[in-house]
This record gives C-alpha cells, structure tokens and sequence, in this order.
C-alpha cells in the first residue's frame, strides 16, 4: 500500500487502484479531520488506518493540533494513544 499527498489529504493506493482517502483540513493551526473513506473491495486491509496515521505524522512533523470530526479517525485515535503522543486533540 502506498500513501500519497492528494488534493484533498491523503489517499491509500493498492494494485494502482485508490483504495481509500482521508479528507485533511489545515487552517495553520490544527488539521481537521473531516472524512476517512475506504473502497468496500479494500476493506480489512487497514487502509482507514494507514490514512489516519499518515494524517498523525503530518500533524506531528508541521506541529498543528488533530481535530478529528471523523468517527472512524477519532475512534482510532482513542485505540491508538501512544501514536499521538506529544500532539494536541481536540474535539
């Protein structure tokens, strides 16, 4: 699996196919996380994963606070604290 930037945040690749994306919104201080999709075809491959965590590493390496608006990204979140350890989460 491959983690891209795209227009909108992130999207998963598999097999040259998009998989799955995550929606990310920086207003310069925080990135929301508004959307975390997977294609049914790719689900329990950990694509929705892998896409919050890439959303995590940018948060961590552009210092911005993590506002994740998306159940499936808060829920992981919640899973996952050693992950986001050091950076902000708002709700």
């Amino acid at each position: 699996m491959e983690i891209r930037d795209s227009e909108r945040g992130f999207e998963a690749i598999i097999d040259g196919q998009v998989a799955g994306f995550i929606d990310v919104v920086d207003d310069g201080a925080t990135l929301t996380l508004p959307h975390t999709i997977t294609d049914p075809a790719f689900g329990g491959r950990g694509v929705g994963s892998a896409l919050v965590r890439r959303a995590i590493e940018q948060a961590r390496t552009t210092g911005r606070a993590v506002r994740p608006t998306c159940s499936f990204a808060a829920a992981w979140i919640a899973k996952h604290p050693d992950d986001v350890a050091g950076i902000e989460v708002l709700e």
